[in-house]
């Protein structure tokens, strides 16, 4: 997320969103869901206390997976998953392991994403990369320059994490500082909560809290940021505009086949683990509709852009039109 995006923070977010939700939950609760994140709560209660016991070797890599992990199930939470209660679901999903964002803004943000008409836009697309014309004039040489190198995979993964994580701080803190509504009270719960994550990372584990962060709450991210990196580019017609990563079987797994993005957008109240067998009955429809904008696997992606620019910064359109897009 980019400071000119976040700006979208409006009550109206979960409004515009229910347009791009479509497909109805056919089970009172998804238990292989349920069990996954039990199962990612204990492994990372059991993988932080092995810290100081087991090799540091092993107890980092370990919980950079099940902090991605736990990425991925929030992303599905926030999709209504895995049970019709939305009081249960966001309980599941509120424990803040990586520590920077808030559950309920995270929420907001993303279903205001899922606005399909408005992605890439450089205002309306909280998620979007892009920048209009004026914005782009006004930032600062050393500010492009950052922002360029982060068109490239190798420069999202490297300092990209530091990026987007200060740029989403500085937009809360000036939103916070608006009284924007919702962001001072999605803050103070979110501080609340991550009352128990830091007492049970020093007290229980024993664990200095800028080796959690630097040594695996940052690289989780920038795990996070390789599956977002290609998802989008800015076309004119929206289905245009979502990407697909086929054959992941490396982290798409750990992004909950999230890679299969175009079948997400278009149905995100499938479970992640019907994604594969739905993909495999609509691979050619979903082709054809977003103009091919297919990649064999993330290697695939990084052999086109580790160090070779993904796209343009400032929006070809400078903004999407209205439209349906």
């Amino acid at each position: 997320m980019t400071p000119q995006k976040l700006s979208v923070t409006t009550t109206d977010g979960d409004a515009l969103a229910a347009t791009a939700a479509p497909g109805r939950r056919r089970v009172l609760v998804e238990v292989p869901t349920l069990l996954l994140i039990v199962a990612t709560y204990s492994a990372w209660l059991v993988v932080t206390f092995a810290y100081g016991r087991w090799p540091f070797v092993v107890v980092a890599p370990l919980t950079v997976i099940l902090l991605t992990l736990h990425s991925s199930l929030q992303h599905e939470i926030v999709h209504g998953h895995p049970t019709r209660c939305h009081s249960i679901n966001r309980l599941l999903g509120i424990v803040p392991l990586s520590f920077w964002m808030p559950f309920e803004r995270y929420r907001v943000l993303h279903r205001v994403h899922h606005v399909d008409a408005r992605l890439t836009d450089p205002l309306d697309d909280p998620e979007s990369y892009y920048w209009t014309r004026e914005s782009w004039a006004q930032l600062k040489p050393i500010t492009r320059l950052f922002l360029r190198i982060q068109q490239t995979l190798a420069g999202r993964i490297l300092i990209g994490s530091f990026w987007r994580i200060g740029m989403f701080w500085h937009a809360e803190w000036r939103a916070a500082r608006a009284n924007v509504h919702g962001v001072r009270s999605a803050w103070l719960e979110h501080l609340l909560w991550c009352v128990p994550v830091i007492l049970w990372i020093r007290l229980a584990c024993q664990m200095p809290l800028w080796v959690y962060v630097v040594a695996m709450v940052i690289p989780s991210n920038a795990i996070v940021l390789i599956r977002a990196f290609a998802e989008h580019r800015a076309r004119p017609a929206a289905p245009n505009r979502i990407a697909l990563v086929e054959g992941s079987w490396i982290l798409g797994p750990l992004f909950l086949f999230n890679n299969l993005h175009a079948l997400h957008h278009e149905t995100p109240a499938i479970p992640w683990y019907e994604y594969p067998a739905r993909y495999r009955l609509d691979r050619e429809r979903l082709i054809a509709a977003n103009g091919g904008l297919v990649y064999a696997t993330y290697f695939d992606v990084a052999r086109r852009y580790l160090f070779r620019t993904y796209d343009a910064l400032e929006h070809p359109t400078d903004r999407v039109p209205p439209g349906p897009g």
